[in-house]
């Protein structure tokens, strides 16, 4: 803890096993498993001033900081279309509905058939087991939504038919729970059993009795994603939602692009 406080960012897991392996407290690259395992288990249980978010996420994503205009002029003939792009009416159909719905699911790999079929609902992918910082940020979310909304909430899950698969959901959701102040219900909606023989899913080749999300053909996929959903929200408060924000940020885009307009031509 004394070698991740020394600096003034957050470190990785594997920046500090090799700031300790310098140290000395680790003598080979291969003890970086032990090392894994025992930080983990102290930030799951916040000892001796370990805690979930101690350490950064390994996701690795560029940090853009770069860009602008060449003049004021060339930010003037943009200003307009800025500021219009910006009039925005954000309506959230989750307080109109019974239950506050968020999905979840196995591979980072399906997050774009989940974008594809759904709108207006938060996906949360695991990408396999999710670290500790994922997981703790997933439960403070789910305390600030039963805040937001005041009404249950309900997490759909999505997954391999695999002993991983199980274990996986099982694992994360133990942790959320526990650092959550939020109630909510889990339900596993893939794949199952049922699932594997209804749409003819083939086993995972070389692994007989386990079976992939991804062999799902997209149309199964689609049913099974929507059908889950219909059964805990209203799928056509969604577009009815979209419809009247859609109107109201159109009208209010209008008198903004005039307003907006005459101050820059003025200012010509």
């Amino acid at each position: 803890m004394e070698l991740v406080e020394s600096v003034p960012y957050k470190v990785s897991l594997r920046w500090a096993f090799y700031a300790l392996l310098q140290e000395g407290f680790y003598s080979k690259k291969s003890d970086y498993l032990a090392w894994k395992a025992l930080c983990a288990r102290y930030r799951k249980q916040q000892k001796r001033g370990w805690h979930p978010t101690a350490l950064a996420d390994d996701t690795r994503a560029r940090i853009y900081r770069t860009g602008g205009h060449r003049s004021v002029e060339s930010c003037l003939d943009n200003l307009v279309g800025a500021v219009v792009d910006g009039v925005s009416f954000d309506l959230d159909h989750f307080f109109e509905q019974r239950n506050y719905v968020e999905l979840w699911f196995e591979a980072k790999a399906m997050a774009g058939q989940f974008k594809h079929y759904t709108d207006d609902i938060d996906l949360v992918p695991f990408g396999g087991d999710p670290s500790i910082p994922f997981k703790w940020e997933i439960a403070q979310s789910l305390s600030r939504d039963e805040r937001h909304y005041r009404k249950p909430i309900v997490v759909l899950y999505f997954g391999d038919y695999d002993p991983k698969g199980l274990e996986i959901l099982g694992s994360a959701v133990a942790d959320i729970a526990a650092w959550s102040h939020a109630d909510f219900e889990v339900i596993r909606c893939g794949l199952t059993l049922e699932q594997i023989e209804r749409f003819g899913v083939p086993e995972n080749p070389g692994k007989p009795g386990e079976y992939q999300w991804e062999a799902l053909s997209d149309e199964a996929a689609k049913k099974i994603i929507l059908g889950s959903l219909a059964e805990h929200i209203d799928l056509d408060l969604i577009s009815t939602t979209k419809s009247v924000a859609a109107s109201k940020e159109a009208d209010w885009r209008e008198r903004v692009r005039n307003v907006v307009g005459e101050l820059v031509d003025n200012e010509r």
